[in-house]
């Protein structure tokens, strides 16, 4: 009879632990996916302020320069494209053709003069140069959070719970191809 009973409290304190390990594991996947969302959130502030400069440069760049109407045109589609991105890839991928866009931008600006000394242009231009400064820690931060997410998802015992839940993982947010390239800047 006592054994019967030391049987039933080891299996009482193995169930015990194996809820209790469960609970731990799932509330640290939640933790993790939390923090996710909070630094793409972060991605996602920066990158606001940036499409409130945008118009304000390109107004600023029209009234100057007539002659770069094609691209202040691009700039203004893609803030838009960008702006209406589902999901964090497309984001991305969007957000990559504006940031090459304005960096042309910026370029060709530089060959006018009376562009250079105007003082909204100089504060626009700082302004966005300080945002995507801001950008670029922001997406860091979230690749340093995707990547513990993505790690604890791999690790045992994360991995059994993490497909059993259906957690999936969380892309990084990485260069493309056109953004590793110098931008093509024409007079």
């Amino acid at each position: 009879m006592i054994i019967l009973w030391i049987v039933l409290g080891i299996l009482l304190i193995a169930l015990i632990a194996g809820v209790v390990s469960l609970i731990l594991i799932y509330n640290k996947l939640v933790t993790l996916s939390s923090r996710v969302d909070n630094s793409w959130a972060q991605v996602n502030v920066q990158l606001k302020k940036r499409f409130d400069l945008i118009p304000n440069l390109v107004e600023t760049v029209k009234g100057v320069s007539g002659h770069e109407s094609s691209l202040l045109k691009e700039i203004t589609e893609l803030r838009g494209t960008a702006l209406l991105s589902h999901s964090a890839e497309e984001s991305v991928q969007n957000n990559a053709q504006l940031s090459r866009a304005l960096t042309q931008l910026i370029g060709i600006a530089e060959g006018y003069p009376e562009l250079r000394s105007n003082e909204n242009f100089l504060y626009l231009q700082h302004e966005l140069s300080d945002v995507e400064k801001k950008i670029a820690v922001a997406r860091q931060f979230y690749n340093d959070t995707c990547m513990m997410y993505n790690e604890y998802m791999d690790q045992f015992p994360g991995v059994l719970l993490a497909q059993l839940l259906h957690y999936e993982h969380r892309p990084y947010f990485e260069a493309y191809e056109n953004e590793k390239e110098s931008p093509s800047v024409s007079f």
